[in-house]
C-alpha cells in the first residue's frame, strides 16, 4: 500500500467529520458548492458524493480544500502552506504590507472579473474574485470561481504594501507563480491593472502572457455572464468599456517595441 493510499484509508474514519466541517464552512462563507468545487477544481460531482458520504475522501480532494478554504480539515493536518507566515491573528505578515485586518474590510466581497480572452480573437473572459480574510493564515485571500475552464482557477493571497499603493493578487503553486497587480480602488469601486500568468501556446508548452484586468464589485442581485464573452454578446460592450478603463486611464501600461 502506498503512502497516499494508506492516508485515503485514513480519511475514511474522518470522513463524516470533513464533510460537517466542509458544510459549515460553506455556510459560513455564504459560498455555493459550486463554487467551492471550482475554488478547489475538483467536480461538483466529487464533493456533492463526498458530502453525502457516498464516496470517501481522497487525500488529493482534502489537500485541494483545505487549500481553498484555508483550514486544516485532517486530524492533526494543517492547511497548505501557500503564504507567507504571519506575525498576528489580525495582521498579515510583513512580507504582504503588515496590514491589520480591521484596516481592509473594505476589500473583502465580490468581484465580477474581466481580461481580454487567450484564446478568441477580439473576445473577452469573465469570472468572480472572491476576496475576503483568512483567519488561518492571518491575511486577505482571494479565489476564482464561475470560470468555464475551471481547472485554472486560481487561489492565493493578497498583498498590500503601503510603498506602492497597489493590491497584489498573488498565486503561487508550487513554485508557480501568477501576479496581478491593481490599482486601490476608484470613486465608483472599480479596481484595474495588469495580470501576469501563462498561456497555453502550441502542443502543451505554457507561454508568459501579460494583460490588462478589470474588477468592479458585485452588486446584491446582479445577474452577469461568466465566461467566453464575444461581441456579438448584450454584455460584451459594458464589459469592453470597463475593461478599456486600465489602459486608457493609466491604470495599467503594455509595452512594446513598434
Amino acid at each position: 500500500m502506498t503512502t497516499n493510499q494508506r492516508h485515503d484509508a485514513d480519511l475514511a474514519g474522518e470522513g463524516a467529520d470533513i464533510a460537517q466541517r466542509v458544510r459549515e464552512e460553506i455556510a459560513r462563507r455564504r459560498i455555493s458548492r459550486q463554487a467551492l468545487a471550482d475554488m478547489a477544481r475538483i467536480s461538483l460531482s466529487t464533493l456533492e458524493k463526498a458530502l453525502a458520504g457516498k464516496r470517501a475522501f481522497t487525500l488529493a480532494t482534502v489537500l485541494r480544500i483545505e487549500e481553498s478554504l484555508g483550514i486544516a480539515l485532517r486530524h492533526g493536518g494543517s492547511a497548505a502552506a501557500a503564504t507567507p507566515t504571519a506575525n498576528g491573528g489580525d495582521v498579515a505578515a510583513e512580507a504582504m504590507g503588515a496590514y491589520a485586518r480591521s484596516a481592509v474590510s473594505w476589500l473583502e466581497g465580490a468581484y465580477l472579473t474581466v481580461r481580454p480572452s487567450f484564446s478568441t480573437p477580439g473576445g473577452l473572459f469573465a469570472y468572480l474574485t472572491t476576496i475576503q480574510w483568512v483567519e488561518e493564515r492571518a491575511c486577505l485571500g482571494f479565489a476564482e470561481s464561475g470560470r468555464s475552464d475551471s481547472r485554472f482557477g486560481q487561489i492565493g493571497f493578497v498583498s498590500l504594501p503601503n510603498r506602492s499603493g497597489h493590491i497584489y493578487l498573488v498565486t503561487n503553486e508550487q513554485g508557480q507563480y501568477r501576479l496581478a497587480i491593481l490599482s486601490r480602488p476608484t470613486i465608483d469601486g472599480g479596481l484595474f491593472g495588469i495580470l501576469t500568468t501563462l498561456e497555453v501556446g502550441h502542443g502543451s508548452q505554457l507561454v508568459p502572457a501579460a494583460a490588462p484586468l478589470a474588477l468592479r464589485r458585485i452588486a446584491e442581485g446582479d445577474d452577469l455572464p461568466l465566461g467566453a464573452i464575444t461581441p456579438d454578446m448584450p454584455a460584451f460592450h459594458n464589459y469592453r468599456a470597463m475593461l478599456d478603463v486600465a489602459v486608457d486611464g493609466d491604470f495599467a501600461r503594455l509595452h512594446v517595441l513598434s
